[in-house]
């Protein structure tokens, strides 16, 4: 097989692949071997997803396998029904595992035959200590722990009491069995770690043929072994468990086993912002009733986003973009809603449909006629073939949001004497307004224009709204279900409170609104973007005939976009402020001596200055702050000698920012050098992305030393200076805003900063600002 991977669409280069790449071309082993080991003791979420990808994906692209394997060691968390869920999952992924799935109960045996080996080497003891007393007796990360006084039984004891323990004759806690290490270790994990204890629990699959189980720490390596498995990917919270992983194996295996032993390697978990990634805590909403099971649909469980709609390829797309990297962080749900809408946008069809509706009745068209129009369901597509007919009657609903009797200014869409497009429909002119005795607008009197069908005027006139619409005799009843967010707050878990004070109780919103008659033609599976307001697909549980339940799968628009904005700008502003006053610092160092930029310098850092200044047209404080540095006058210079990287931009992004980001480290302690940093200041200077960005960018090199421009392909982070694209989203936005519209032309000028904001966090900070700024500026005041 080849010793790289195949350019598939699993690729993307990362510290794992390079592992891969780097063990083949070295021979160490002939075939890449992964798994993805879950613990069958609640529901997958969408961090598993990740390991998912990224185990399945890397053996695709190698030409090799990956296990699907149970670690099954707790029987009294375990059970079938999470079995089937998983696999389910997998499979629905896109993922298969072939003839290779296993349970980490079918090597109990084994297990057991490693734990007597260790025992009979003088590696392992029975201690009769609770568990209390051995925890105590483990000691700190500044005190070494406390031998077990039954530290020194004999093997022979110890291979009797283990037997014992295997025959039942012991209750729980009574003994366990440990790795005789060393107490001491600076490694609190090496400190004589447990390696089993017993426990009268009936397993799902062994039955009562065993009440010892094994540890994680000890099974999981030596299952590895058993599979063959090379590379034996987890997430970072196992990294100090990786010297336990190699002592099992090293002390385990036989020694012509241990040149193709399994390698842990460790990986960043997926974390999402809004929502919380414990299963045990997953299990609390389950069993309190705060969420409607384990497929709930506000969950971040793949069985709960499978129901809501939300497409597997989705899902993959997000986990490859999100990446491979050896740093924790928080990615924002607004990106993984970015992917979501990105890949519904190019396969779902369009269709009407109306959440609160407005009944309109049109006087001038005749009783009992219906005009069947027909209407693309891709109608931005010319690629794309497929149309249905929807009936146009003289009764139809509207949006009631669709509507206002005194309009603010900048609002397009009806008003009374307003004409407005009803799509693929005719134009209607709002003529009157009727309301009942509480002054609730009920219904509007309409005229139409019979020369518009289809939405186009002979004279070319074109009103400013274009509403969508239902026929109020063909419209079929439905329960749409509108989720928001699970938390009102980022991050739930991360305060002392309890998280659930954090549900958000306005997560499931239920409308009972109406979608166009051509929805009962397809499958039940088929999802949709209802025109203006978002994606759906039926509920596969609650969903029957004639009892149309649709799931909203994700809006069109961010309704969270504003407060996220806000604390988004509120961060930058932040770290604007702490840069701005380091570079004031880095002033008044500079211009100590009298107002001399060189005050404070010795000869030599004088001349180096003097000498930037000559070759590079320096800022005479900016030369004077990299002159003052060796390792960063040597830094600057080598970026420089780039032919892609102004050196006076570079000098810039140094002093005003990188030295900011650094804080007490040098540029020696970079995780990147100076040809990374070269072509992240080329992708400033070529507007690949905007300054906004760059700030992002340097502190994700910061945190992961990736180069520059993986990042930005990787994560879409190029700039949007096309004036047409930037056109239509500042379009969307003020149609939006119609309040804000109002207040910005009555004189609240400052409001310009809020619209901004929107073009930026729908754009995800990639909007060319000064050409966002001329076309917001341009429609406001228009």
């Amino acid at each position: 097989m080849s010793n790289q991977a195949n350019n598939g669409a699993e690729s993307a280069s990362n510290f794992i692949r390079e592992i891969i790449d780097r063990d083949l071309t070295e021979g160490k082993y002939d075939t890449v071997i992964t798994r993805f080991p879950p613990e069958p003791n609640g529901y997958l979420h969408i961090g598993h997803a990740k390991s998912i990808v990224l185990n399945f994906g890397l053996a695709k692209d190698y030409n090799g396998r990956c296990h699907l394997r149970f670690d099954d060691t707790n029987p009294e968390t375990e059970n079938e029904e999470y079995i089937r869920s998983i696999k389910e999952t997998v499979q629905w992924l896109g993922y298969d595992w072939g003839d290779h799935l296993y349970f980490a109960s079918d090597y109990f045996e084994q297990l057991y035959a490693y734990a007597v080996k260790l025992i009979r080497d003088g590696k392992a003891y029975v201690d009769s200590q609770n568990e209390e007393k051995i925890r105590e007796n483990r000691g700190s990360v500044n005190e070494p722990g406390k031998p077990s006084p039954y530290r020194d039984r004999s093997v022979d004891e110890n291979l009797t009491l283990f037997k014992e323990m295997r025959e039942g004759k012991y209750g729980n806690g009574e003994h366990v069995l440990r790795a005789k290490i060393d107490m001491a270790s600076p490694h609190m994990i090496m400190r004589d770690p447990l390696l089993y204890r017993i426990k009268h629990a009936h397993h799902y699959r062994q039955g009562d043929n065993w009440c010892i189980y094994p540890m994680y720490d000890f099974a999981h390596p030596l299952e590895d072994a058993i599979e063959n498995v090379t590379h034996s990917l987890c997430t970072l919270e196992f990294d100090t468990n990786r010297v336990l992983y190699d002592w099992v194996l090293e002390n385990c295996l036989e020694p012509d086993e241990l040149p193709t032993r399994p390698h842990q390697y460790e990986f960043a978990r997926l974390n999402l912002s809004y929502t919380i990634m414990s299963k045990r805590k997953l299990l609390r909403l389950v069993k309190e009733g705060k969420v409607d099971g384990w497929d709930d649909p506000r969950l971040p469980t793949l069985a709960g986003m499978r129901r809501r709609g939300i497409p597997p390829e989705a899902i993959r797309t997000f986990c490859k973009e999100v990446g491979v990297t050896r740093t924790e962080s928080i990615v924002e749900m607004s990106h993984f809603e970015h992917v979501l809408r990105d890949d519904l946008n190019l396969r779902t069809p369009r269709i009407n449909g109306v959440t609160e509706s407005l009944k309109v009745v049109i006087t001038n068209y005749p009783e009992g006629k219906t005009d069947w129009i027909p209407a693309s369901y891709w109608p931005r597509d010319i690629d794309k073939s497929g149309q249905r007919e929807v009936p146009f009657t003289r009764e139809l609903f509207i949006e009631r949001d669709d509507f206002r009797e005194d309009p603010p200014k900048g609002f397009h869409r009806l008003a009374p004497g307003r004409e407005v497009r009803l799509r693929y429909g005719y134009f209607i002119t709002c003529e009157e307004v009727i309301k009942n005795d509480d002054g609730v607008i009920t219904e509007l009197r309409c005229t139409y224009d019979p020369e518009t069908r289809g939405g186009d005027a002979p004279d070319g006139r074109s009103p400013e709204g274009t509403l969508h619409w239902v026929s109020a005799e063909h419209a079929i009843p439905a329960e749409l279900r509108r989720y928001n967010r699970l938390f009102n707050v980022a991050a739930p878990d991360a305060g002392d409170e309890d998280f659930t004070e954090h549900l958000n109780p306005e997560s499931l919103v239920v409308k009972q609104g109406f979608v166009e008659p051509s929805i009962l033609d397809d499958a039940r599976d088929t999802r949709y973007q209802f025109e203006r307001i978002g994606y759906f697909r039926q509920d596969q549980e609650d969903s029957e005939p004639g009892s149309l339940v649709l799931n909203e799968i994700v809006p069109l628009r961010d309704t969270w976009a504003e407060q996220e904005e806000a604390e988004r700008q509120a961060e930058i502003e932040r770290k604007r402020r702490e840069k701005e006053a380091e570079k004031q610092r880095q002033r008044e160092r500079s211009e100590a001596g009298a107002g001399d930029a060189f005050g404070d310098l010795n000869p030599d850092q004088r001349t180096e200055a003097n000498a930037l200044i000559a070759k590079y047209e320096l800022d005479k404080v900016d030369a004077a702050v990299i002159a003052r540095d060796e390792a960063l006058t040597e830094f600057f210079r080598a970026v420089s000698g780039s032919d892609s990287a102004p050196p006076k931009l570079a000098a810039n992004w140094i002093v005003n920012n990188l030295i900011g980001i650094m804080q007490d480290q040098t540029v020696r302690d970079l995780p990147f050098g100076p040809e990374e940093f070269s072509r992240f200041i080329a992708l400033i200077d070529e507007g690949v992305i905007s300054a906004r960005i760059g700030d992002e960018l340097l502190e994700k090199m910061m945190t992961s030393g990736e180069d520059p421009e993986m990042i930005v392909r990787r994560e879409g982070l190029r700039q949007i200076g096309d004036s047409d694209s930037l056109k239509l989203v500042v379009e969307e936005i003020i149609a939006e805003n119609p309040e804000k519209v109002q207040s910005y032309q009555e004189g609240k000028k400052a409001l310009i900063g809020f619209f901004m904001g929107q073009v930026m966090q729908k754009t995800e900070g990639r909007a060319n600002p000064e050409m966002a700024r001329e076309l917001l500026t341009r429609e406001l005041e228009a």
